[in-house]
């Protein structure tokens, strides 16, 4: 307190010496009264702005030393053996996320809740009651015990962190994280119901993660608009997936950031039951690359796929049914290379690949089904293929594929050397006259390059 006054008289001579300079000491005598008076305000006004300062440094220090507190209680039942107190810990460290609401804190307690599902878990003891287990065996007539210390009940532990975290990024949530990143890597989701959730942070990462349980994995009218979302090498397993009317589209990024985003299907493995029906996809790129679709049912009916870049390469599509009908593909590039279509029934009835030439947009570049397995039944009805180039060169087909008033309005569009030709019907089989001479070979039909290729069993 005495420092503080002195500091208070020192700035007060200070400035009434300066005045005394500046009002022309030399000149005539300035008014002393005057002087002090104005030189007293002034240390007032730096006296108040130095306790502003020491009040906010103590308020900072005090909120740091809250959250502190706060934030290692909430950890600490996490940790706890009891299933009650963990469960407790959910929502203790969700209350510390809507209490201190600056960017840095509330995103570590996101994570810690992320780092739980993380964990390693046992969806088979998941309901376990047990607190151990003892399991004996011999070596060389000596007995070994090993005991176990079990979660009771985890499955509701993080049943309850995925309520909560999805709670906090829907639009009616009180305090939203919508804005912040969220990383499920490797996580093991059960029953997981993301309906009308929305993603906004730069980051929203569910690579690895295993998508399980009783009921569908759903993520119906979902938002994601940050920069980067990925699903690769996800394993979807149960009886349905659903992305209906999912959006995966970037908002209010600068063209350079809108560039660098990255949407990444790469390598999934969708076991399930999967439907994409109205679901939109914006951006650069979006890709499905060597995903396996191997439920019985597949389904991107009405899907618009309106990025730079769409590429399903190599992916591979079984099952009973596969549908594209109705979808629209409008980019600079689209490719199914390699892709194996070899579902029972694969139908793209209706649906358009690329784009003409639009004001300040370039057309579609091209359309990529090269080297692609077109086995079982396979419908291009009323499909409509622009752009500058459609290619099925050295495609492998082999069942009843059909392209029954099909639109080739391509500058060029290549079926040379397929490995196989069987089953083909196009529209100019009566009179192979009536072929668009975009159409390439000029020969028609098609020669196989080699002998016709068995289709996979």
């Amino acid at each position: 307190m005495i420092s503080v006054v002195l500091g208070g008289l020192a700035i007060a001579g200070v400035s009434w010496w300066v005045l005394w300079i500046l009002l022309g000491a030399k000149a005539q005598a300035p008014d002393q009264v005057e002087l002090t008076r104005i030189a007293l305000s002034v240390a007032a006004g730096v006296g108040g702005a130095v306790a502003l300062v020491v009040a906010y440094r103590r308020q900072r220090d005090t909120e740091r030393g809250r959250f502190a507190e706060l934030f290692g209680a909430a950890a600490k039942q996490l940790g706890d053996a009891d299933v009650a107190v963990r469960i407790a810990g959910v929502y203790a460290m969700a209350g510390v996320a809507d209490e201190f609401g600056a960017p840095g804190r509330r995103q570590q307690c996101i994570d810690v809740l992320c780092g739980y599902l993380r964990l390693p878990y046992d969806p088979a003891a998941g309901a376990n009651h047990l607190v151990s287990r003892t399991e004996t065996s011999e070596n060389e007539g000596a007995k070994l015990e090993v005991r176990y210390q079990l979660r009771q009940n985890e499955r509701e532990v993080r049943r309850s962190i995925l309520d909560v975290i999805v709670a906090h990024v829907r639009p009616s949530a009180g305090v939203s994280w919508s804005d912040r990143n969220f990383d499920f890597a490797d996580a093991v989701l059960e029953d997981s119901d993301f309906r009308y959730a929305v993603f906004a942070g730069e980051r929203t990462y569910f690579a690895r993660a295993e998508f399980i349980g009783d009921r569908a994995t759903t993520f119906e009218y979902t938002r994601f608009t940050g920069q980067y979302v990925s699903f690769r090498s996800c394993v979807f397993r149960g009886e349905t997936t659903l992305f209906r009317n999912t959006e995966f589209a970037p908002t209010e990024l600068a063209r350079s950031e809108w560039r660098a985003m990255d949407l990444r299907f790469d390598g999934a493995v969708f076991e399930s039951r999967v439907g994409f029906e109205g679901a939109v996809f914006r951006g650069p790129r979006v890709s499905f690359d060597g995903v396996s679709f191997r439920g019985e049912r597949t389904s991107f009916a009405d899907t618009k796929f309106l990025t730079e870049r769409t590429e399903f390469d190599a992916a591979v599509f079984d099952g009973e049914a596969v549908r594209f009908d109705g979808a629209e593909f409008d980019g600079a590039q689209i490719s199914f290379a390699n892709a194996q279509l070899h579902a029972a029934r694969i139908v793209f009835d209706g649906a358009r690949f690329g784009t003409r030439t639009r004001w300040r947009r370039s057309p579609t570049q091209g359309t990529d089904f090269s080297g692609a397995e077109f086995h079982g039944a396979v419908s291009f009805d009323n499909v409509v293929f622009e752009g500058r180039e459609t290619d099925f060169s050295g495609g492998d087909f082999f069942g009843e594929i059909t392209f029954r008033r099909t639109r080739f309005a391509a500058v060029e569009t290549h079926f040379e050397r397929p490995k196989a030709w069987v089953g083909v019907r196009v529209d100019w089989d009566i009179d192979p006259n009536y072929k668009p001479a975009q159409i390439k070979p000029d020969i028609w039909p098609p020669v196989p390059a080699g002998p016709p290729a068995q289709p996979a069993a």
